[in-house]
Formats: C-alpha cells, structure tokens, sequence
C-alpha cells in the first residue's frame, strides 16, 4: 500500500481518533444488499483476528496489514463486488480511507476462537457487537457456528449466536450465521464438509434466535449442493474459503448459485491473494459467475 495511504490512517489514529466515527457517518451506504447483478459479492478479511494469517504456503501472508489493505481496495474498487466482512480494525482503516462507500458493510463479531487453539470452539464474541453495527451505520453482523458434540463449550457457543441473532433482528440487521458441524482429531478442529453433516448443521443453525426475518447463512460449497440448500429457506451466501484447484472452485460455485436460496458470494483469501498474483483478475472472475 502507497506510504500515503497507510500514513493518513497512522495519522488519525494518533491525531484524530475521532474522524473514524466521521467517516462512518457519512458513508454513502448500499442500495441493497445485492448488487444490480441481483447477487451479492463481499469480500471477507477476518482471518487474522482468529490468528488466521496463513494463505497457501505462506503462514503470515495477511499478517501484513498495509499489503492487505492494498489487496482490499484493489477488491472492493471491481465492478459488481458489493460489500465487505471484516472486523473493526480493518473495517475502520478502509473508513479512513474512503472506500466503503456504496458498498454493504458486515462486521465480525465472534473471533475468540483462536484457530489451533484448545478453546477453539468457545468462541466467544470479542468483535462486534449488535449495537456497535447499528451505530456505525453498517448492513449486519457475521458469527462462525461451530457445532461440535464431543466438546461441552458448544451449548454456550449456539446460545451466544442465538443472542446475537436476537439482538440483530430487533434492529433489523442481518445476522450472517456460518455453521459447520466440527470435531476433534488429533488435538484439531476439524470441520465436517461431508454433504449430511453440512445439511445438519444448517437446520441447527437456521433455528437460532427468536426470530429469523434477517437471518441469513453463510455456507461452504460441497458435494450436492442442491440438496444443500434445499434444508432450509434462508437466503445463504456461498462460502468461498482458501482453494487448491481455483478452476474447479469457480466451477462448483457457479454450480451452486443457480439454486434458488442462493444469493451471492463471500470470498476472502482466494480473491485477495490468488495464485498469480492478479487481486483484480480473481475477483472479476468470480463477479462473472454472478
């Protein structure tokens, strides 16, 4: 990132702490949700904050923040990509930097479950929380889901996603709840993409809360899709996750998104740093499946 851009951020930060809830005022905000594509196309960037930094063989590449940051506004400058997914120090640096405008704006709210980590699925809410999101003028809050039946932390991590849920719909804010049914091997998590297991966490998750007029999900792509999605009415976004084969990815996504629940993608390190190189390439691909 041009040393000009990353000192404006240094420098309101230290100077002007306040100009981060000035730039959040008076963001243009999104239209919809969807883009004219009729699909939504964000863009995810909180891996790091569960000490996530690793994309292919580099263990450290998004520990980079201004290179990050670079990659963010190279992605969210394409046409057809209509939001973000982050979480505050990420989302309040692109503020500073103006970028956000006309875009959808979900932040993080549960990141405590360090990847690696014993405690991973205890994954408390040190993000965002819903009030936060409303104050900030931003579209809805995103929670990683991890069900899994062999650790006793899971009970209270469905209850802390039922109560942001809550707590999001009384504001009328989307709650993009990510599930994944998960398990322990070898001393790691590890998250069952098997199609049943995918579909039963699905009708876990689509239960939460109180209420679920804004409940949206976000969900990986597996085998049998169709079938995938036809366990809940939910609107769901197409988990796009870090990819080995960016061909047969972009493949099975477009597959996915012709069903009918399905209303766009949220892609993060696959776009940001794709084989090659080409930030901008990448995401204009995956906009063309939309």
């Amino acid at each position: 990132m041009p040393s000009e851009k990353l000192s404006r951020i240094v420098s309101a930060r230290v100077g002007d702490p306040g100009a981060v809830a000035a730039a959040a005022a008076r963001r243009v905000k999104a239209a919809s949700i969807l883009g004219e594509h009729g699909k939504a196309m964000i863009i995810a960037a909180d891996h790091p904050a569960r000490g996530a930094n690793g994309v292919g063989g580099d263990p450290s590449a998004m520990a980079d923040r201004s290179e990050l940051l670079d990659r963010l506004c190279i992605a969210l400058e394409r046409p057809g990509v209509t939001g973000v997914l982050a979480t505050a120090d990420i989302l309040e640096d692109l503020l500073l930097l103006g970028v956000l405008d006309g875009k959808t704006v979900f932040g993080s709210m549960n990141r405590a479950g360090l990847a690696g980590s014993v405690f991973e699925i205890d994954d408390r809410f040190t993000g965002y929380d819903a009030a936060t999101i409303a104050a900030m003028g931003f579209d809805g809050g995103k929670m990683l889901t991890r069900i899994a039946l062999d650790d006793p932390a899971t009970p209270s991590a469905l209850e802390n996603t039922a109560r942001a849920v809550d707590e999001l719909n009384d504001r009328q804010l989307i709650s993009m709840v990510e599930p994944f049914i998960s398990m322990w091997e070898d001393g790691r998590i590890r998250n069952d993409l098997s199609t049943d297991a995918v579909i039963k966490s699905i009708t876990i998750a689509s239960a939460l809360g109180r209420r679920t007029a804004y409940t949206w999900l976000k969900l990986p792509v597996v085998a049998e899709m169709e079938r995938v999605l036809a366990s809940s009415t939910l609107p769901a976004l197409l988990l796009g996750g870090e990819v080995k084969d960016a061909e047969a990815a972009f493949a099975s996504w477009g597959r996915a998104l012709k069903q009918p629940t399905a209303q766009g993608l949220v892609v993060g390190r696959s776009l940001l740093y794709p084989a090659g190189g080409d930030v901008a390439g990448a995401v204009d691909k995956a906009v063309s499946l939309l």
